[in-house]
Parts: C-alpha cells; sequence; structure tokens
C-alpha cells in the first residue's frame, strides 16, 4: 500500500514540529518530512535516497541555502521527485547530527559544519555521499546544488552495489571509533602536563585564544590550563603563563567584537584573529560557560571589565532568554531582515545624532569610530583599548568618564531596540540549561547576587516540573510539549549543574533529584563491559552508530561532564558505585586522552579530580553564620575544594559518615567537617582552626 504516490503528493509534514528550525521550512515547496518511521518507511517503500538536511536556526548558512534552494519551486521540484526529504534540527537530535556529521568526515576526509546535507540509502541509513552548504548554481569550487541532485540520482539508480558498500565501509569505520580499554602508557601528571605544553604551543601570544581565525572562545580549554595553574600552584610550581593565556584571552573576548557591548551575551565566534567581527549568532551554551569562566577570574580580584561581562550577560540573557516560567531559549539569530549582524552595526552618523559630542567623544575613543569601518562600511563595537587608557587619553575624572559611558550606551541601546530583531529560537534545552545552572550558580557566589542563584533554582524546578517526565528527562521543550528522550548531556549537565548549586545553596529536593539522574545515567547509559557512557539511552532509537562521546567541542563532552559530576556526588554522600564509574570511564577513555590529550579537556578534568582527591567541605549550622565560613572558603580559585552548607533541619540524605543527630547547643553554631577519600574529620568549630586544617 503506497503511504503517498505522485497522483497524490507528500505534503510538508513540518508544520506541527516545535523546532523553530523546523518551522521556519514549514512552508517550502520541498516536501519536508521529520525523521521518523513515517518517513523513513516511505523511503523503503518508494526505494528512493533519503536527502537528509541538518541545521539549526541560528545558522546563517542554513538560512542562505534555504533561501537559495529549499524555498525555490524548481529545485524543490527535483528533490520532491527524486528524494525522500528529512529535515532535522541539530540542536533537538544531536544523535543524529553526531553520527551523520562523523560519518561525513569519514567520506570526505574534511571538517563538517552545518547545514550538513548527507544522502543515505533507504534501507540502511547508511551515507554514501555528502556535504555542508551548496549553492544553487556552481560557485566556491562546489557543484550546484541541482546538478548535484540529479547525478546523485542517477548515481544512486546506476550503481546503487557500490554505493551500498562504500556505506558499508563507513559502518565499519564508525564501529571503530569506540576504542577498547588499553593500559595506560604515561604517568597521569605527564598526561596532564602534555596538555598544557600543547596548550602553550597552540595559544595566539598576540591576540589570546588559541590558532588563528575563526577563533572561538573553547570556554573548556581555558578552564583547562586555569585549573593546570591552580594545581602546578598548590604543589609548589609556578605556571604563571597559563594564568596569564587565560587573563589575556578574557580580556581580549570581552574587549571585542564577539561581545555584545550594549546589550550583553557573546556571540558563537570571531571570524578574524583579533575577536573583532563576530559570526552574529548568539548561543545559550557559550554564554553560560563563559559565566563560569569570567566568574573564576573574578575571584584573582575585581576587574571592571570582566564584572561587566557576567553582570551584562545575566541581565540579556534574564531579559531576552527566559521563559517566564523559568527555562532559557536555546539561541538568537545572526540575521534579521535578511542580512548577518544588520541588528548590531553601526554607522558613524547614526551615533553622532544619537549622543551629545561629550558621550561621542567617549564612544568613539573607546569602540574606535575614527578608525576605519570593520564591517561592510559600518562599525560593529570594538574596545581598541583599556577603558583606563581612554579616560586618561581624554583627561577625564573616572567618575565622569563612567556617567558619560553609560548614557551613551543606555541612548544606544534604546536605538537599537526600535531595529527589526534576529529571531529567537525558544525552545528550551535541558543539556543548555543544566550548563546556565552551573554559570549561575559560579556567577552568583562570586558577584553576590542572591536573586540569580535563585533563577538558577527557578530552573531547575523548570525542568522538573516540565522535562523531568516518569523519571526520565525529555531533551527539549517549546509552548508545553516536551519531546525526545534526554541523551547523556541532558543527564550529565544538569548533574554537574545540580551540584554546583547545592555548593551554592543547599536545597534537599536538588539532592534527591542528583541522585535521580545519577541513577539514570548509571542505569541507561553505562556500558558495564568497558565503562564509559553512550549518548543514548540503552532503550533509544536504533542508528547507524552509537557513539561514546569524549572530545571536547562547542559542548562538553557527556563521559566527561559525567565522570566529574559522579567524582562529587560519590565523595559527598559517600556512594561507591559513582566513584567507581567514574574511575571505569577514566580508565576506558585513557588510550584517547593520551593519544590527543588537547581534545580531552574535560576528561582531563576528572582524570585530574582523580589523581589528586577533592577537599570537601561540609558546613552544619544556621544559614546566616554559615555565610561568613562559605565566603572564606570560597573566595579564592581552588578547583579541588567542594564546600556545601546543609542546614540542620535538612537530614534525610547526608553523607553517611556525618552524624544525624546533633545537641541543640551545637545546633546554634556552625559545625565543619574536612572529608577527603570518604572519611572525615572531627567537628571543627572555629573558623581558625579550620584555616589551620586547610592551609589557608
Amino acid at each position: 500500500m503506497r503511504l503517498w504516490g505522485y497522483d497524490a503528493p507528500m505534503p510538508n509534514r513540518l508544520s506541527e514540529e516545535t523546532s523553530p528550525y523546523l518551522l521556519q521550512h514549514a512552508d517550502n515547496p520541498v516536501q519536508w518530512h521529520p525523521w521518523d518511521d513515517t518517513a523513513l518507511a516511505l523511503a523503503r517503500q518508494e526505494n528512493k535516497p533519503i536527502l537528509l538536511s541538518i541545521g539549526y536556526s541560528a545558522c546563517h548558512w542554513c538560512h542562505v541555502m534555504a533561501h537559495e534552494s529549499f524555498a525555490d519551486p524548481a529545485t524543490a521540484e527535483v528533490m520532491n521527485r527524486h528524494y525522500v526529504n528529512i529535515k532535522v534540527d541539530r540542536e533537538e537530535r544531536p544523535d543524529l547530527d553526531k553520527v551523520y556529521q562523523t560519518s561525513l568526515q569519514l567520506l570526505s576526509q574534511q571538517g563538517g559544519g552545518w547545514p550538513l546535507t548527507m544522502f543515505l540509502d533507504p534501507h540502511t541509513l547508511l551515507p554514501f555521499y555528502g556535504g555542508t552548504y551548496f549553492p544553487k548554481t556552481p560557485r566556491y569550487q562546489l557543484p550546484g546544488f541541482t546538478d548535484l541532485l540529479m547525478r546523485i540520482s542517477e548515481l544512486y539508480a546506476s550503481k546503487h552495489d557500490e554505493l551500498a558498500e562504500q556505506g558499508e565501509k563507513v559502518q565499519t569505520t564508525l564501529q571503530q571509533l569506540v576504542p577498547p580499554v588499553i593500559e595506560a602508557d604515561m604517568r597521569d601528571a605527564d598526561v596532564l602536563q602534555q596538555a598544557r605544553d600543547q596548550l602553550g604551543e597552540q595559544y595566539d601570544n598576540q591576540e589570546g585564544g588559541f590558532g588563528n581565525a575563526p577563533k572561538f572562545p573553547m570556554p573548556g580549554t581555558l578552564e583547562r590550563v586555569l585549573r593546570h595553574w591552580a594545581y602546578t600552584r598548590r604543589n609548589g610550581g609556578n605556571d604563571r603563563e597559563g594564568l596569564d593565556m587565560v587573563m589575556i584571552t578574557l580580556t581580549q573576548m570581552a574587549r571585542g567584537g564577539i561581545y555584545d557591548h550594549l546589550g550583553g551575551g557573546f556571540c558563537r565566534y570571531a571570524t578574524d584573529r583579533k575577536w573583532m567581527i563576530p559570526h552574529f549568532e548568539k548561543m545559550l551554551y557559550d554564554n553560560a560557560q563563559l559565566l563560569s569562566l569570567y566568574s573564576h577570574a573574578l575571584t584573582f580580584g575585581d576587574d571592571q571589565l570582566f564584572r561587566g561581562a557576567v553582570t551584562d550577560t545575566v541581565t540579556w540573557l534574564q531579559r531576552e532568554m527566559r521563559h517566564p516560567d523559568g527555562g532559557f531559549y536555546a539561541a538568537l539569530d545572526a540575521d534579521s531582515e535578511g542580512e548577518e549582524g544588520k541588528f548590531y552595526v553601526w554607522r558613524r552618523e547614526q551615533v553622532k545624532k544619537l549622543l551629545t559630542e561629550d558621550e561621542y567623544l567617549v564612544v568613539e575613543t573607546l569602540y574606535g569610530l575614527d578608525k576605519p569601518a570593520n564591517f561592510e562600511n559600518k562599525w560593529n563595537l570594538h574596545r581598541y583599548d583599556s577603558w583606563r587608557s581612554v579616560i586618561s587619553r581624554l583627561s577625564l575624572e573616572a567618575a565622569d568618564a563612567d556617567a558619560l559611558l553609560a548614557a551613551a550606551r543606555e541612548k544606544l541601546f534604546n536605538a537599537r531596540a526600535e531595529r527589526t530583531r534576529p529571531g529567537t529560537d525558544d525552545k528550551v534545552l535541558t543539556a543548555w540549561n543544566g550548563l546556565l545552572i552551573r554559570g549561575l550558580a559560579h556567577a552568583g557566589r562570586q558577584l553576590q547576587q542572591p536573586d540569580w542563584i535563585t533563577m538558577a533554582q527557578q530552573t531547575v524546578d523548570f525542568v522538573r516540573t516540565e522535562l523531568w517526565q516518569g523519571n526520565r528527562l525529555q531533551a527539549t521543550w517549546k509552548a508545553g510539549r516536551p519531546r525526545y528522550a534526554g541523551y547523556l548531556d541532558d543527564y550529565a549537565n544538569m548533574l554537574d549543574g545540580l551540584l554546583e548549586l547545592l555548593s551554592v545553596r543547599w536545597r534537599q529536593e536538588d539532592l534527591e533529584f542528583a541522585v535521580e539522574l545519577a541513577d539514570v545515567l548509571l542505569q541507561q547509559f553505562y556500558h558495564d563491559a568497558d565503562g564509559g557512557f553512550y549518548f543514548t539511552s540503552h532503550d533509544h532509537e536504533t542508528l547507524i552508530h552509537r557513539p561514546k562521546p569524549t572530545m571536547d567541542d562547542a559542548l562538553p563532552p557527556g563521559n566527561g561532564t559525567a565522570a566529574v559530576a559522579l567524582m562529587k556526588l560519590g565523595h559527598l554522600l559517600g556512594e561507591t558505585r559513582y566513584l567507581d564509574a567514574a574511575d571505569a570511564t577514566l580508565r576506558w577513555a585513557r588510550g584517547l586522552m593520551e593519544r590527543v590529550p588537547t581534545a580531552h579537556c574535560t576528561l582531563l578534568t576528572a582524570l585530574e579530580a582523580a589523581v589528586y582527591p577533592p577537599e570537601q567541605v561540609i558546613l552544619r549550622g544556621p544559614q546566616q553564620e554559615m555565610e561568613v565560613w562559605i565566603k572564606e572558603l570560597t573566595g579564592a580559585f581552588t578547583p579541588w575544594r567542594c564546600v556545601y552548607a546543609i542546614p540542620y533541619e535538612d537530614v534525610t540524605r547526608v553523607p553517611g559518615f556525618l552524624p544525624r543527630l546533633v545537641s541543640a547547643g551545637q545546633q546554634e553554631k556552625v559545625l565543619a567537617y574536612v572529608c577527603t577519600n570518604l572519611t572525615c574529620s572531627p567537628p571543627v568549630e572555629s573558623l581558625e582552626e579550620l584555616r589551620g586544617i586547610l592551609g589557608s
């Protein structure tokens, strides 16, 4: 029985989807399907190859290809006649994206990207050809898309067996990408040092960051360098160069055009070496991780630039990216009115008309409006010098200069708000919100902003209410509809975020939620034979490959985050099965870490925590009195230290090695327990005594 035929054309089936990206294509003349059983069955029945297109709503080149080809009736007619066309949002289905991005790299021996364009055998779902963006007509040394469609269709009909053989080779290679457990060849300390040395070689000594253009923030890599500096110092060494690498990079990014100097928030990457011109899309996951990193940097001393970046980014998140019920949206588009960056850039005359003469002089000097335009005959705001130097050059008093800049920024921000805004991808992604919970917790503690910590707790409540369904996480939510069984990143990032939040403000229900998440991680994602975690659950849809991700990308890999979080939870509760799973994950991934240490920064953080057991301080006492102790214990960057302040009324689940019952007299004062290797000190009753035990 035919599902559809040419006498009854297949409809475009995207109108009922939740993804803003898929909904952008719901009016295309292309007969798009979501990835589901109906589409796959149709492809098998019609014996048509599948054209799989993967992208996301904030992707500039996705928009370009959509405008050129998918909105074009002639191109759509070719697609509809010869293919079953499937559109996927990579943020909703990262499992499909990981599998087919890797497949493209194997087929082409080149990197992937978005839009991802893959041609699949309908019976095996194995790819036999692929690429990223294809122009409508030949250019950029790429074939025209319609011509390519015709050639691929003819090849599928005439050389199907050869294409099938090629697909089988891809599958064989994919299976080999999950390595077995191998014995360590290097000492733990040597692996950590090798990563640091190689990152030093990749570091840009002039502009900060790693490599040349395009330049990404790489917060996980920067945190690895910062942690290496801290552990080196703790062990009696000195890695001042590593600290400088981090601080210079953070300074260059916060001064750069990659940062939105009017509205707050960081763009995804800079197209140039100097961080001046961004790819203008703003992603939640970048900003979540950078909140943590800049908050760490502020432990070295107050810095107006860093403090402003954190404060304005949180303000932007709260103003533009937050659902009224508490979750945070995924992204802002790079484009508005069909042009990339149009919302953000300025003509010099526009700025002059809006500001007083004194305000303009400050803005011109700080942001380089007296220099040549830096983006298509317009200016993208980029600080060319430190604020202190600008004040000196203009011979202004600091307070006067601050007032002028604040007034100018407010006027420019209000004027910009009248423009057509970039689109918002307003779906809520569990994994990305987990990262933000961690970032808000760090920032709220460091900048003493209790409202930010409350906002993080409300985000947890949103996830628990809307995305925790039947004791399992869902990956995405929009307009009241949770969808897609959660992936490894959803559980790992939420667990890590909860533990950071617990260390900032204890809530018993958050600990209970963390335990539930950890238990599902072990039940549904853990590989009992070798260790490590699969990206998809044991009961997930079967795909051509089941990855166990280890390498850092824009997001930290789930195996690294899971190992870090399970070690924290295991030490907190004295639960060895969490610690055993983390240790086994490190044993399984050891060969990969040794082979390419710079690509495994998150796993190296887990390795570091295993090599140097964490210093856990548990406080019991009245909340207000504990605040003084907390500030003392968390004032410096000590990544090996975990501090949890547990009110006496929370006794349902505290570490088993702590006393359950405390006398009424003791409940009126703070008691501290210093715990390492699952054993704790006797209660410490004074902050001075605690300083002596900790050596600080």
